[in-house]
């Protein structure tokens, strides 16, 4: 497996010492070992989504499909929280949880009242995994391996949430105001093809992503990459003119740097175009810009006479398969 550090967006966590118990002043129950704090967390998003949407969908017809692809991607990239995860963890031995809590907030910040004894820990926060139906959090009992994993399979739904995480050693102290700051990740990323069908007629067009990480270890910030990549359904984004439109959530893309010299396409979308003849026409399109974490990328082209998508961007490579059919390594459900 390989790995990559992706980063993005930020998130600001405020504590500050309060007393022990959180429906009074009252310290004669409070350990001596142990102080509350009150925490404040306040959820900041950082993107490249407006900027990639004003440059790359200019004209009139475009900017409808710019109205519609931010209103498709409201819930993803947003800094509204509607859960959090939040863990504490030794930093000796084998880095166990000593404190984990779990809430519903729907909001942009939040605060708690936590007594936690005084000593170092590394909290790991998460936002928005509730209820993603792709990614799920598991092993999270010590920090080492606590991660966001993508369900298995050949052919994935897009991730229906915008996830967050968030990392930093502390060390609470007794007798001491602390301010904690720490920054967030924004965990996934998105992508969109827009498509000038420029008259060409079909009964069936799908596509799908692939080359994406499967796993975010959230202690390290690292990506992990399967093996085979999965395809990653793009919802088709219904637009209020001709121009076609699909899009992705997924876990990001490898880094260049991470590649092999040789290895220059970093992701890849693969299009079926289903003729009015029955024939099915591939187009897969190599990518050589990496996919960060917190970005949308948008693709745009058109579909020839044959059903196969020729993009406009020339350091994107194409290649097209007429009258395919599925050799058996992924099922595109066509």
């Amino acid at each position: 497996m390989r790995y990559w550090k992706g980063s993005m967006a930020s998130f600001l966590l405020a504590m500050g010492l309060f007393s022990c118990s959180a429906i009074d002043d009252d310290l004669s129950d409070c350990p001596a070992d142990e102080q509350q704090y009150q925490m404040e967390y306040q959820l900041k998003l950082v993107t490249n989504m407006t900027t990639e949407l004003e440059t790359q969908l200019t004209t009139m017809t475009e900017i409808g499909v710019a109205d519609a692809l931010r209103a498709h991607l409201k819930d993803i990239f947003s800094d509204f929280a509607h859960d959090i995860d939040l863990s504490f963890y030794d930093t000796e031995g084998t880095l166990n949880c000593l404190y984990h809590k779990s809430d519903i907030i729907d909001a942009n910040q939040t605060s708690y009242s936590l007594t936690l004894p005084m000593r170092k820990y590394m909290h790991l926060a998460v936002a928005n995994i509730a209820d993603n139906h792709m990614v799920t959090l598991e092993d999270e009992q010590h920090s080492n391996t606590s991660m966001l994993l993508q369900a298995g399979g050949n052919t994935l739904d897009s991730h229906n949430t915008g996830l967050f995480t968030a990392r930093q050693p502390m060390e609470v102290l007794e007798g001491v105001d602390q301010t904690f700051n720490v920054r967030l990740f924004m965990a996934n990323s998105a992508v969109a093809l827009v498509l000038n069908p420029k008259g060409h007629a079909f009964t069936d067009l799908k596509v799908y992503g692939t080359g994406f990480a499967s796993r975010f270890n959230i202690n390290d910030s690292v990506y992990v990459f399967p093996t085979e990549s999965p395809l990653i359904r793009a919802d088709k984004v219904e637009t209020d003119n001709e121009l076609l439109c699909y899009c992705s959530v997924n876990f990001p893309s490898h880094d260049a740097e991470t590649k092999a010299a040789e290895e220059k396409t970093l992701w890849q979308l693969k299009v079926y175009t289903t003729n009015t003849d029955g024939s099915v026409t591939e187009s897969v399109l190599d990518i050589k810009e990496a996919l960060k974490a917190g970005n949308l990328k948008i693709i745009k082209g058109e579909l020839d006479d044959d059903g196969a998508v020729r993009p406009y961007d020339s350091t994107v490579g194409v290649s097209v398969t007429l009258s395919w059919n599925d050799g058996g390594s992924y099922d595109p459900e066509l």
